[in-house]
């Protein structure tokens, strides 16, 4: 089997529903211009992968990226997932298109091979708990009106997207614990809000109020200042989200020490191939990997990767929508259809997604 065309096909999407996140970040789009990825081989089979920002993909693949894999096997993913890199040194790809060819050609082999892709992986488990990932909302007191409707719509656990002020979102921290009691497992994402000093005085508040992990809470682009920060506070660091370099650059936050656990996912890691690189990297020192962000592809990741303990489900609005792919119980349950799965009913797609 061989590749005979890179193609990118653009499709208008709509509009996201209205949320928020933090002060000083843009929050829902409106309608944009999306892409969707395809590998085409000699077989008559394609591999595709979807982003919301076809034009920037559609330059990249005609400019880059489809001569560069024109003729080569699409079996060969570890050869050609290193060719992007290559690729990236002459030209800064942004992160999130690193891993889109990648993605496809393992949907493409889970075509080719009538499996999904979580079992092409080595499947560890068929369902996972989903916690409820806020958008930031109005008040404490409409935090605290969601939170009781995450927990009766099933969901595991909650994370919060606050405000981005040390003082105000501490305090929403606390009265959340207060709220939900000791059994509840909270979670907290500051988005890359704070200084060091700021994240250190909100760190404390959420080592007293025992939450599970504390999430980003500055730019991911000083490892120094993690460890420092690490040394401060109890709460475990969840690190390396954004960072560039997937397993690379995950290693170095490891070593310092600065990592309770690391962050995963096929749009921030160069595609399924790096999440499961930055995966395996952290079992090795015993930590946890949790994948970031909802979708069909990080379904099959949350399938894959022993060392993760839930899927991330976003919810943006009051009142609480449960994401179609969450049951009732709270869980997230495996892809079926064979490769990624992108029409598998109760899935929206990959494009629409928002990023926290």
């Amino acid at each position: 089997m061989r590749i005979t065309d890179v193609s990118v096909e653009l499709v208008d999407l709509p509009a996201q529903p209205v949320f928020r996140w933090r002060r000083g970040l843009p929050g829902s789009e409106g309608p944009a211009v999306g892409g969707i990825l395809r590998v085409h081989t000699d077989d008559g089979l394609y591999g595709e992968a979807h982003t919301r920002r076809g034009a920037i993909l559609q330059d990249l693949v005609e400019r880059r990226i489809r001569e560069d894999l024109l003729g080569r096997d699409p079996s060969h993913r570890e050869l050609l997932w290193h060719r992007l890199w290559e690729l990236d040194r002459i030209e800064e790809f942004p992160i999130y298109v690193l891993g889109l060819v990648d993605t496809a050609l393992w949907d493409l082999a889970g075509k080719a091979a009538g499996l999904p892709v979580h079992q092409l992986l080595g499947t560890y488990r068929e369902s996972i708990p989903a916690y409820a990932s806020t958008a930031t909302f109005a008040s404490v007191e409409e935090y605290l009106d969601v939170a009781e409707q995450c927990l009766e719509a099933g969901f595991a656990a909650i994370k919060l997207h606050a405000w981005g002020d040390a003082r105000e979102d501490a305090r929403l921290c606390q009265k959340l614990r207060e709220k939900t009691g000791d059994a509840v497992p909270l979670m907290y994402d500051g988005s890359a809000a704070f200084d060091l000093a700021d994240a250190v005085y909100l760190g404390e508040a959420l080592s007293e109020a025992g939450y599970t992990w504390y999430e980003e809470p500055m730019r991911e682009f000083s490892v120094t200042a993690y460890r420092r920060l690490a040394e401060r506070v109890s709460v475990p660091l969840l690190v390396a989200e954004t960072s560039d370099g997937a397993h690379m650059n995950a290693a170095d936050f490891i070593a310092s020490g600065a990592a309770g656990s690391v962050r995963t996912s096929a749009q921030y890691k160069a595609g399924i191939t790096g999440a499961m690189r930055v995966a395996h990297l952290a079992e090795s020192f015993l930590l946890r990997a949790e994948v970031h962000g909802s979708g069909i592809v990080n379904a099959h990741l949350c399938m894959a990767i022993p060392n993760t303990t839930y899927y991330e489900s976003f919810v943006l609005t009051n009142p609480v929508v449960r994401e179609p792919s969450v049951g009732s119980d709270g869980l997230l349950r495996a892809p079926t259809a064979p490769g990624v799965g992108w029409d598998q009913e109760g899935w929206s797609g990959g494009v629409a997604l928002p990023r926290s």
